[in-house]
Formats: structure tokens, sequence, C-alpha cells
């Protein structure tokens, strides 16, 4: 958060007409961290998982999403379809970053997460592309646990939307209320305890003299 906070700082901005020096500078500041708070709440919730002792959790950057998971996303009808099915993971399409993955050893799940703020809507083409990797991923979860030595007897994703404006229906979205009861482990305390302290350095970083 300290080199997020320092890259805010020294980012060059263009002055508006109307707004004048000061005002732009804040603007300029507070969008730039509205785009990089999405990060800190997906490391800060990393972070904290990995304290439970129960849960295996890691990142996935490069998560393959094969042509047969494209053509059943086209061609099938019904959502609860796609989501029982499974395909085996290996070839690539196109690949994408799946934030969280969670293995909990006591329930044999392995789950994958992607974080958004949650504070905006997406408009329909958006909503829609979340929506098919979403999906993809879901059919591709299992065996790439597999692949990885691991057996999980059941395995979901989702899409975190922390502050609540959920772009897709539950249970595919979980709003940031939920993660305790999610998880069956507290983590909302100590994600709020980053975002304080993100706060306040970005209220002092806007305050201080240019």
């Amino acid at each position: 958060m300290d080199d997020t906070i320092d890259r805010l700082g020294a980012a060059r901005f263009r002055e508006d007409p109307i707004a004048g020096r000061k005002y732009s500078r804040a603007t300029s500041i507070i969008s730039s961290a509205y785009k990089r708070h999405g990060a800190i709440l997906q490391q800060a919730l990393l972070e904290r998982l990995k304290d439970c002792a129960r849960l295996r959790v890691w990142t996935e950057d490069d998560f393959k999403l094969s042509h047969d998971s494209l053509r059943q996303v086209r061609i099938a009808e019904r959502l609860d379809y796609l989501l029982q099915t499974q395909l085996p993971y290996g070839d690539r399409e196109r690949a994408v970053r799946v934030d969280i993955l969670v293995f909990d050893e006591a329930r044999c799940s392995l789950n994958a997460y992607n974080v958004k703020r949650g504070n905006g809507s997406y408009d329909g083409g958006k909503r829609r592309i979340i929506h098919e990797e979403l999906v993809r991923t879901q059919m591709l979860l299992s065996d790439y646990g597999r692949g990885l030595g691991l057996v999980p007897e059941t395995n979901q994703t989702h899409i975190i939307f922390y502050y609540g404006l959920l772009s897709l229906p539950p249970p595919l979205a979980i709003s940031g209320d939920d993660l305790d009861e999610h998880f069956q482990f507290p983590v909302r305390e100590a994600i709020e305890f980053v975002n304080a302290y993100f706060v306040a350095r970005l209220s002092a970083l806007i305050e201080q003299e240019d």
C-alpha cells in the first residue's frame, strides 16, 4: 500500500480548466486510487485466508480456458447444466487470472474467486464477459485441481463484490458482508484494517501541498 500511495503521489496529472490545480490533483489521485483499490482488497483477503490452517491458498495468473469450454458456453441454454459440467484442463483457447484459489482440506472443496470493489455497476457487455469467464473456469476447475495433486469433492467459482453491488446473481456473486460466513473464518476485520490504513494514507496525500 505504501508503494501504491507513493506512485499516486508521483503521478502526473492534467489540470482541468474549471477545477484548478488543487481539485484536478485530488480528482486524479482519487480516480487512480479506485482502480488500485480492487487489487488491495484482493491481496488483503488472500493474506488473511493464509492464516487459516485448514486452507491452502494461492493465485493463478494463467488459468487456461479451453476451446471446449467456449463451445459449451455458446451452445448450452441452461446455467445449471454448465455449472455441473466438468471438462479436462490443459487446452488453451485463452487464459485468465484467478485472483484467489482456496482448497479447504476439511471440506475437500476447491473454490476460485475473483475480487471486485463492487461499488458500481457494469454494463451488459462487461457482465456477459465476467459471467462467461466464471462459468468456463467452473467447468475446468476440478481437473485443474487434480493436476495439482488435489482431490476436490466439490468445486465452485465466485466473484466477490466487496461493497455489495452485485453484477451477477448469488451464489456466483458474494457480497463482502457474507465473507466471514462463506469461509467460516473471520476475514472482514482484517480487510477493514487494511482499508483504514489505505484511507488514512490517501487522505493525507490529498491534503498534502503539491
